[in-house]
């Protein structure tokens, strides 16, 4: 059975992964609904795609992202839709590059970090997550119409830089609704050329 852990003001919760396996995989299915084309990490060389991936393949180790300059990484994760984000579990690795906090900001495309001071929408003080066992419960009537987020970490638990393997996002999607500006003319007084009779005829052929 979840077990929940308090640290400050932020739950996490840590599930069994006898849970049914194919389940986890449809929960943690948003990764699907990423835009990728405009998906994008500050401070690493790396693609920020070989994070996001199926729940089935969180183990697979032979791709991940590495900060660069120092142990920070800012994701910039936009969305086909909208989503009602529920959780988040992180698969580091088993050392000190494992990132150790997390600042989760909602609809703020194209973040760096100069806009990283801002407050953001929920903080979580992480543990060191080989296996994906741990989820981050976000709330969610804070998180229940994104179209963007970000994901900020600031820091590890020692090393210079930084490594992360999974970022699994657990929620529901809905399709963008995108609503074409009617413009419409109300008439504040009757046009002649929409009442069109004999009179107006008449007068329309003596204007020169």
């Amino acid at each position: 059975m979840p077990h929940s852990h308090q640290h400050g003001n932020c739950v996490h919760e840590a599930t069994d992964l006898d849970v049914d396996p194919l389940e986890l995989g449809i929960q943690y299915s948003l990764y699907e609904k990423i835009d990728f084309q405009n998906l994008e990490v500050l401070n690493s060389n790396d693609d920020p795609k070989n994070v996001f991936k199926p729940f089935e393949q969180r183990l697979d180790f032979t791709k991940y992202v590495d900060s660069d300059a120092d142990a920070e990484l800012l994701f910039n994760i936009p969305f086909t839709g909208n989503i009602k984000l529920k959780a988040i579990r992180i698969i580091g690795p088993e050392d000190n590059s494992h990132v150790k906090k997390m600042k989760v900001y909602k609809n703020r495309p194209k973040m760096t970090f100069d806009d990283v001071s801002a407050k953001a929408d929920q903080e979580f003080e992480l543990d060191q997550d080989l296996t994906g066992t741990i989820e981050y419960s976000t709330k969610m009537v804070t998180f229940n119409n994104v179209h963007h987020l970000s994901l900020y970490f600031p820091t590890n638990f020692g090393e210079e830089t930084s490594r992360i393997y999974y970022i699994g996002l657990r929620g529901e999607f809905s399709e963008a609704h995108h609503h074409g500006v009617t413009i419409c003319t109300y008439e504040s007084r009757p046009m002649m050329s929409d009442h069109k009779n004999p009179l107006s005829d008449a007068a329309n052929h003596q204007i020169h």
